[in-house]
């Protein structure tokens, strides 16, 4: 395990810093190993990081300053979706159809399951019956779907939207709503600009941008080469001293995305005697490896069943 830092000077209690934890990636989610899907998410570690089958090795150790573009964005996934009264009824049938079938089968085998959802089927065709809960224009509007389908058998263009709104000059209620539609995993992106004063910074410089163009690399499986491994992982903590920052946000691990280097960052190109370049400029964009759920903020509580806030979380 190395550690690496710039500017290559002494860090005190005061001093604010990124440091970045680059880990071997360690295999397999529990989740997966433990087939437990459908639960609320991943199992974490205290940290807030994916618990993994195994004991993650520490690579390097980089110490980075504070970068000038520091923020956070934390999104959700949500989409328009409709539903008409028909499509509701559609629903409504295929359920009951399958709860029929489903009640039987427990019972009676495969025959009886067959029985029952052959008389929900006519159950919920009969006016009587399934359909009793639909209006006369809701009824209206099934035949002119059935007469659209029919028409485009012949190669006619028209909806059954459009038959109604012709005739009657009204359309199916969409009942529009917004719904959820999962989370998202947020990204990072950070620059840094290098302007080595000395020949040990030099080093320092040159081991940082290879280190992180090394991890971020996939591995070929030394045994055969028909497969590659997962890049490293890295763990990004804002640190105020020897300890987290107490305001700034947190993160889970993350995967180093991309990466990129401009060796002539003040536009022109320029060494010194060692051919180490005057200055370079570093991007590089991190996508955190799971989403952020809400348990993610539930802090220590204290004696008295206080929340102790730490910070913005993540």
């Amino acid at each position: 395990m190395r550690y690496l830092r710039y500017p290559y000077e002494a860090l005190t209690d005061q001093t604010d810093y990124l440091q970045i934890t680059i880990k071997s990636h360690s295999g397999t989610s529990s989740l997966v190993e433990n087939s437990q899907f459908g639960t609320a998410g991943p199992p974490v570690t205290v940290s807030g990081n994916p618990s993994q089958g195994g004991v993650a090795k520490i690579n390097d150790i980089i110490i980075l300053p504070m970068p000038s573009n520091i923020s956070d964005n934390n999104a959700v996934g949500y989409g328009e979706d409709s539903l008409d009264i028909l499509g509701a009824a559609a629903g409504n049938i295929a359920k009951g159809l399958m709860q029929a079938g489903g009640k039987e089968f427990g019972k009676q085998g495969t025959g009886g399951a067959a029985g029952a959802i052959d008389l929900a089927f006519k159950d919920a065709l009969d006016p009587a019956g399934g359909a009793k809960g639909l209006t006369k224009a809701a009824l209206d509007a099934f035949t002119r779907s059935l007469a659209s389908s029919a028409a485009a058998v012949i190669g006619a263009n028209v909806t059954a939207n459009q038959l109604l709104t012709r005739s009657t000059g009204q359309i199916l209620n969409p009942n529009m709503e917004l719904l959820f539609t999962g989370p998202t995993l947020r990204t990072f992106q950070f620059q840094f600009k290098f302007t080595p004063r000395d020949q040990n910074e030099s080093r320092q410089v040159k081991s940082i941008i290879r280190s992180f163009k090394t991890h971020m690399a996939p591995r070929i499986d030394a045994a055969e080469n028909a497969f590659l491994k997962t890049p490293n992982v890295f763990e990004l903590r804002y640190r105020k001293g020897t300890t987290d920052h107490p305001f700034l946000n947190r993160f889970k691990q993350c995967a180093l995305t991309n990466m990129s280097v401009n060796y002539t960052g003040e536009g022109v190109y320029a060494t010194y005697s060692d051919a180490t370049p005057v200055s370079m400029v570093m991007t590089l964009d991190f996508k955190e490896l799971v989403p952020i759920y809400a348990h993610d903020y539930a802090d220590v509580k204290s004696a008295n069943e206080l929340l102790t806030t730490k910070g913005v979380g993540y």
